[in-house]
């Protein structure tokens, strides 16, 4: 009963995370002045209409993968409403390949130098091959392929969510933005990903 209650209340805080940072990138959208992280970039970079391209479409699309993605874990919805499961796959996978894309370039451009931007870049590429593995997983029926690919390509897309966990911690804690920036561009998704195998071996699902 109380691993039930447990499991009912970590869906319920998981859900609304993806669905609060999803909704996060309408504060950018919005915003009249410079906001957050655009408060770090130079002028220059500011300036720059390809980096704007990719920075809008990188936290635009990537709200919209974190809002659609979660439900592709509800047994439910894919029980009684699997069309719904579907286009809301399509529409993960459409918006992770934009932002995932728009994510990998704007990485070379990161605050933080060469550390932030190795490691917003091997996010970005874990990403897009996690979800294009599991896009080919679909296509082949091998639905085994799909679920264990979908894990670790949400678990990616969540760093989203567990950046803005550890970021104004680490900032508190080490008093200094940038180092905790640096750390935060692996912390961000590592720890993610790593759970995610172990969700993937107790799960007992084979990807080869």
């Amino acid at each position: 009963m109380a691993k039930t209650v447990r499991n009912k209340v970590a869906w319920i805080v998981f859900v609304l995370l993806a669905i609060g940072i999803g909704l996060y990138p309408l504060i950018y959208l919005f915003a009249t002045d410079d906001f957050g992280l655009l408060l770090s970039k130079s002028k220059d970079l500011l300036a720059s209409d390809i980096w704007n391209l990719a920075f809008y479409g990188h936290i635009s699309f990537g709200g919209l993968a974190l809002l659609s993605g979660w439900s592709q874990f509800s047994k439910k919805l894919r029980a009684k409403h699997l069309n719904l499961h579907r286009t809301l796959g399509k529409i993960y996978i459409i918006s992770v390949l934009i932002s995932g894309l728009c994510g990998v370039y704007i990485g070379f451009f990161a605050t933080g130098g060469l550390v932030s931007s190795l490691g917003f870049i091997s996010l970005g590429l874990v990403w897009l091959f996690t979800t294009v593995v599991a896009y080919v997983g679909v296509k082949r029926k091998d639905m085994s392929l799909h679920q264990g690919m979908m894990i670790y390509s949400y678990a990616a897309c969540f760093a989203a969510v567990t950046l803005r966990i550890w970021l104004p911690l680490l900032t508190l804690v080490l008093g200094e933005f940038l180092t905790a920036y640096r750390i935060v561009a692996w912390l961000c998704w590592v720890p993610n990903i790593l759970f995610a195998y172990i969700w993937v071996r107790r799960k007992g699902i084979t990807l080869v």
